[in-house]
């Protein structure tokens, strides 16, 4: 380790991390992937234009390519991966697969945190509103209309589900 090396600790997917071997000023997304292993978050364009880096920290989405690692400390932190116990899929993630929505897989799990950020906040989302949304997730492969599809069905399953449960 060199003499800029950092230690600090990271709670992500309600789990305290420890990076051990990261230097000042390393991104969020470096140390995720390259020090601690969490292979979802996806570096692309690494300016903040693609969304494939999404994560959550603390309570809103961000790039983790543009966020210093060391200045999300005490931040709560969720990844792709922390979005659903292991061996399991989010609604929104079985929705993606049942609707087609998913090409190569790249930009996925950016779009899959953005869209749980999404619903999280908007129940019923309308189009606009989606597009608005997902304008930060760029998929080269699709036309983005699977994608706005399998929002809209997660959104109209959660609205029956909860009616139901009253």
């Amino acid at each position: 380790m060199n003499s800029d090396s950092e230690v600090f600790s990271l709670h992500i997917n309600g789990v305290v991390r420890e990076v051990t071997d990261s230097w000042l000023g390393e991104s969020l997304l470096d140390v995720l992937r390259d020090r601690l292993g969490l292979l979802g978050v996806k570096g692309a364009c690494e300016q903040g234009e693609c969304g494939s880096c999404s994560v959550m920290v603390g309570d809103s989405l961000l790039c983790s390519c543009l966020v210093m690692a060391a200045s999300a400390v005490g931040e709560p932190i969720v990844t792709i991966e922390g979005l659903t116990p292991e061996e399991t899929l989010s609604d929104v993630q079985a929705v993606f697969v049942e609707a087609g929505a998913i090409q190569c897989g790249f930009c996925t799990p950016g779009l899959i945190t953005a869209v749980h950020d999404l619903l999280d906040r908007i129940a019923i989302p309308t189009d606009s509103e989606i597009r608005e949304e997902l304008a930060g997730n760029v998929c080269r492969c699709t036309g983005y209309g699977r994608i706005i599809d399998a929002v809209q069905q997660v959104a109209v399953r959660r609205a029956d589900s909860s009616d139901g449960a009253l």
